[in-house]
Formats: structure tokens, sequence, C-alpha cells
């Protein structure tokens, strides 16, 4: 690797097929570029992959799994509990070292136009590489997911793609593209099949319901149980521990208990807090698989497809 090295961590609205995953992740390999983590998850429809890498070739690798998505995903017959507006739902580029934030934005741009150039999948960019205030944030870019957003764009301008369009792809939707901090996914599953009470606590904590500050939440049903599904945007800001703290005290309040977490992906060593209750409640958490930089040392086996 080069001294520069960044992370991008695509989603696919694809969590139920094994042989489209595996095609996704497989375009994803380009010299210089080492597979860290994927995951399927068939409750929300959804695939989570993490590369790292020298920059160029990551942007590559990126836009070659935008367009084996396109080519293998169709959100017309796609279904999931999980917000979407893409077959290539999210792409977010992370600096990791020897890299600024404000590189990684000249990246995303890079990438979403290759993207359209090459697979005719318009784009939007949002977080730090967001060309209009109202596109920094992710849920005001997914509003109305693939269906009310197919329709939106003929109908108001605003609605329309920063790169192609007016129309979105008939059956790929459109990608987002982004620079970002580090972000983790954390869930936590309650003691309770109660779906609404997972949603009442999701309110309450997360940042846009006057919660706490770079939380994202919702609340699902998965596995059978109702799931408080997290997306922390800047854990130095608001450390695991005290979003953990929080939900028990929301729980409490609704007269539920939460049972285990879990991490979706990968997450930054500072980010782990050693002895903590919430990483004592993680299931199948293994350091030496989820923490970035251990997994750097030893990354996964590329698919053979």
């Amino acid at each position: 690797m080069s001294e520069a090295l960044i992370e991008c961590v695509p989603n696919f609205s694809e969590g139920t097929d094994g042989a489209r995953v595996e095609a996704i992740v497989a375009s994803m390999r380009v010299d210089g570029v080492h597979l860290l983590d994927w995951s399927m998850d068939a409750d929300h429809n959804r695939s989570v992959v993490t590369v790292a890498g020298e920059p160029a070739a990551v942007v590559e690798a990126a836009v070659r799994a935008a367009g084996k998505a396109a080519e293998r995903i169709d959100l017309t017959r796609q279904q999931g509990v999980h917000p979407r507006i893409g077959a290539a739902d999210v792409i977010p580029f992370v600096p990791v070292k020897g890299i600024r934030l404000e590189q990684c934005v000249l990246l995303a741009r890079q990438a979403g136009l290759e993207i359209w150039r090459r697979f005719g999948v318009p784009i939007f960019f949002y977080e730090a590489a967001a060309a209009r205030p109202d596109r920094v944030n992710l849920e005001d870019v997914r509003r109305g997911q693939f269906e009310g957003l197919r329709d939106a764009v003929e109908r108001e301008p605003a609605r329309r793609p920063d790169l192609g369009g007016p129309a979105l792809h008939p059956t790929a939707g459109a990608a987002i593209v982004g620079a970002r901090k580090f972000l983790v996914a954390y869930n936590i599953y309650l003691d309770s099949k109660d779906v609404s009470l997972a949603r009442a606590i999701a309110r309450e904590i997360r940042a846009s319901g006057g919660g706490l500050k770079c939380v994202k939440a919702m609340g699902v049903q998965a596995q059978g149980r109702a799931q408080l599904s997290m997306n922390l945007t800047d854990f130095e800001t608001t450390p695991i521990s005290a979003v953990h703290a929080e939900a028990q005290r929301l729980a409490a309040r609704h007269n539920v208990r939460l049972a285990e977490g879990e991490i979706i992906g990968l997450i930054p060593d500072a980010a782990c807090e050693r002895e903590s209750e919430w990483m004592r409640q993680l299931v199948g958490f293994d350091a030496r698989t989820k923490v970035l930089e251990r997994r750097l040392e030893r990354p996964l086996r590329w698919p053979e497809v």
C-alpha cells in the first residue's frame, strides 16, 4: 500500500441472494485494494462491503461494483425494510491515513462521474461531498425511496440528481456517493417482538428528533425481534457508550430491556471501549476480524466467481 490509505464501504440493495452479492464483491478486485469485510442481511435485504487501499485503486473498485450492482439488482423487484434509492445505494469514501477528508471529496466526485459515464446510473452527492446543503444528510436524499424519488424527479427539479438524469436508471435507481468520517453501524436488539417500541426509542435517540448528536436511528423487525438500528456518524463526538446508556434509559421508560448488540462491518480501534457494557453485549465480536486496524493486517480472500 502507498502512504495514503482510504476506506470505502458501499451498501448494496441485496441481502438474500449470495451469488449476486459474491459477484458484486468479486468485481471490486483491483490491484492495491484489500477486502476487509462483507456481510449480507436478509431482514434488511442489504449487503455491506468494506475495502481499503490506495485511493485511485479504491475509486476504481467502487465504480466497478456500482456497475455490477446495476447489472445484477432490479429495484422494481427488490423489497426490504431498509430505505434505498439505488442498487448500489450508498458509496462513501473514508480517510484512514495520509489523506484528508477534503481529498476524499474529490475522489467521491471522480467516482460519481465515472459511474454515470460508464453505466448510466445518476448520482447524488452527500455528506462532505454534497453539492447542495439540503443533500448533506443521507435521509434527505433518500426521502421517498426509489419508488417515490422515481416519480419526484419527473415533477420536481429540486429532487433531480447532481449528475445524470433527470430520470433515474429504470432498474438500478441512483447511487449516493460521498465522503465522510468513520461511521459505526451499531444495532441493539430489544427483549421484545414489538417493533413499535424500537421505533419509539429511535425517534427519541436520533439527532433529528432532538436526541444525541451524530446518531441516526430507526426501529425495525429483525430475526423476529424488535431492533434499534443505528448509524453513529462521529464516535468522537458521541461515544458508543453514551449511545448505549441513552438507549438503556429510553428502553426502561418503555418497559423493555436491551438484549444483545452487534456491529455491522468494521469498527476503528479508537471507537472500542474495552470492558464497557456495550462491548460485553456484542454477539460474535472478534477484534481480529471486526477492528479495522487488525483486519488490515489479515485481509480476506476475494470470492471466486
